[in-house]
């Protein structure tokens, strides 16, 4: 992805500072403001990425429908199954701004690694039909996607949830929720393990980095103003699974010491992997070998309850 385009992605940002700060001095409805806030955070990006050259001719489209969804409401998905009929496979969760067509380099990666790949796009990104995003409802897309996606991947042992960026936020509550399901059910949580990469701890974390960097003023109470909290640092100890966390040490967007952070909360077993030189969006290519020995090493990776001395040892590379 084109460096100047990490530069908008950073720059993306200030408006919702601005919007901050205003807040401190102006009566505005909780509504209104809510809703300026996600147009700020989700901007969607209509049409196709400029570097997005089609869709291989074995990626299966088709929609998606939930009953909880709004009449006409949908999530566009594109299912790519791998060459081999046993892979295991990854449910893959995008962050805001692109829809799938700018995904489409990272999802070709990851189904050369072998793994066969279900993705979507949340409603108002893309094809997806419906309302403007919110936290709320990007949570509620993941879980219809969940649902689709053990269809598609009736073995759990073999079904992965993967976030990048936003997405990242989306895959550790889905990865809670999925837990917190299978406690209470007294049985196994239904996959095998969650990647998460270029991430953060809570968006208040993230808008609040981003002010630091460029705004003078730094006293704005910038975590309480948020509506949209999106805090996987207080959910990420809570997904009972093996897992993957993966950054960039190049990130001029999100720094690596968020994920840092959300490896350090995490229960074992764990692995996080640091990829020297990478930025928000190549630590998948950029790590090449290292990358795909991680997901096969946490393909391999015992659940917390099942695992022994020699697997429960986080790892850390860079």
């Amino acid at each position: 992805m084109p460096s100047s385009l990490l530069t908008r992605l950073r720059r993306r940002w200030l408006p919702l500072l601005c919007m901050a700060a205003l807040i401190v001095g102006l009566p505005v409805s909780c509504g209104v403001l809510e809703h300026t806030e996600r147009e700020l955070l989700f901007r969607i990006e209509p049409g196709t990425a400029g570097w997005y050259r089609g869709l291989p001719k074995d990626v299966q489209e088709f929609d998606i429908k939930s009953a909880s969804f709004k009449g006409g409401q949908n999530l566009h998905a594109w299912w790519w199954p791998a060459a081999r009929r046993d892979a295991p496979s990854i449910l893959y969760l995008h962050g805001v701004r692109w829809n799938l067509t700018g995904q489409a380099f990272r999802i070709e990666q990851l189904r050369a690694m072998g793994y066969s790949v279900l993705a979507i796009d949340y409603r108002g990104f893309g094809q997806s039909k419906g309302d403007l995003p919110s936290e709320a409802s990007v949570y509620e897309d993941a879980r219809a996607a969940w649902e689709r996606f053990k269809t598609m991947q009736p073995d759990a042992s073999k079904r992965l949830i993967y976030g990048h960026s936003l997405g990242g936020a989306v895959a550790i509550d889905l990865a809670a929720d999925l837990a917190a399901q299978a406690k209470k059910d007294h049985i196994a949580v239904p996959v095998r393990g969650l990647v998460i990469e270029s991430t953060f701890t809570s968006l208040g974390d993230a808008v609040a980095q981003v002010a630091e960097s460029n705004l003078p003023v730094k006293w704005l109470p910038v975590r309480w103003l948020l509506s949209q909290k999106f805090d996987s640092i207080d959910k990420i100890v809570d997904i009972d699974m093996p897992l993957l966390v993966v950054h960039g040490l190049a990130d001029a967007f999100m720094p690596s010491r968020f994920s840092q952070q959300l490896f350090n909360a995490a229960s074992e077993p764990k692995r996080l992997l640091l990829v020297p030189g990478g930025t928000h969006n190549n630590s998948m290519s950029l790590g090449g070998t290292q990358y795909r020995q991680a997901l096969e090493g946490l393909m391999k990776a015992k659940p917390p309850q099942m695992a022994g001395p020699a697997l429960t040892r986080g790892t850390q590379d860079s």
